[in-house]
């Protein structure tokens, strides 16, 4: 039995949880059962569901790699990374650099807690409570400018998280928003679902997805790759650009788990 014991006060554990689907589809415990059932409707919708979040870790793991021992970065902003799981950011990047600072950002109260409590003892790690939508209350979030140098390059990471903001918030204002706080050196990664012909989507995995997400607490908003490419306006995109998740530096001899066309994925430098 995974957390039914264990509700904070006001949390609907009946209505599934984005974080927790993402956190169940990795093998974690920390889910209810809507979100188990919610987790199961997108396995029989797209078999390989779980292999593709697999898949988004390796990505995480090869980009935070590059970040560090190419870029050199040692401050990272991870908006919207859901709950703690295996290979967490603050993990893969002190594995590198010790030194390095991570800032995790969700605006998920259970996320929130469970990360603070699991970070409790972690140095050099924080986990706030704030939106991604409402980038001041990111950026001047005492977990957050306390921990961080906000006068020096940061990567912010916002991983499979954008197609959960709809066109009404205006998702595209909000990144230049963050954008503009960002030093120049910064570096933005971004991970997005990515609306794609129908003869590329026999199955509708898109629509299947997006109709499972709509009972959720947020639902799916697929893009074009042109409203992707719009995210890193004012960034330059560092090689090889805007593609499919296992396409980006892949490590030699390593074969993705789910299908190559998944998510996108991109890092952008902010000059």
């Amino acid at each position: 039995m995974t957390g039914e014991r264990h509700v904070p006060r006001g949390i609907d554990v009946t209505r599934p949880n984005v974080a927790r689907i993402y956190d169940y589809l990795l093998g974690g415990k920390d889910n209810f059962a809507a979100d188990r059932e919610a987790a199961m409707q997108l396995v029989a919708a797209i078999p390989d569901v779980g292999a593709i979040a697999r898949d988004g870790r390796s990505f995480l793991s090869r980009v935070v790699r590059y970040l560090v021992t190419e870029a050199g970065v040692r401050q990272f902003i991870d908006l919207g990374g859901g709950l703690p799981t295996r290979d967490n950011v603050h993990e893969l990047v002190q594995a590198l650099a010790p030194d390095a600072r991570v800032a995790y950002v969700d605006n998920d109260p259970v996320v929130a807690l469970h990360g603070q409590a699991l970070l409790a003892s972690e140095g050099r790690v924080s986990m706030v409570l704030a939106d991604l939508r409402e980038p001041a209350a990111v950026w001047d979030h005492p977990g957050v400018c306390s921990l961080l140098d906000l006068s020096r390059p940061i990567a912010v990471l916002c991983t499979s998280t954008l197609h959960f903001v709809s066109d009404a918030e205006e998702p595209h204002r909000i990144m230049a928003d963050h954008r503009d706080r960002m030093e120049p050196g910064s570096y933005l990664v971004l991970t997005h679902a990515n609306i794609v012909p129908p003869e590329e989507d026999p199955d509708g995995d898109v629509s299947s997805a997006t109709g499972v997400y709509s009972r959720a607490s947020a639902q799916l908003h697929a893009r074009t790759l042109t409203e992707i490419e719009r995210f890193f306006d004012g960034f330059e995109l560092i090689d090889p650009g805007l593609v499919w998740i296992p396409e980006w530096r892949p490590d030699p001899g390593v074969p993705p788990l789910g299908r190559v066309k998944s998510l996108r994925a991109g890092v952008g430098r902010k000059p």
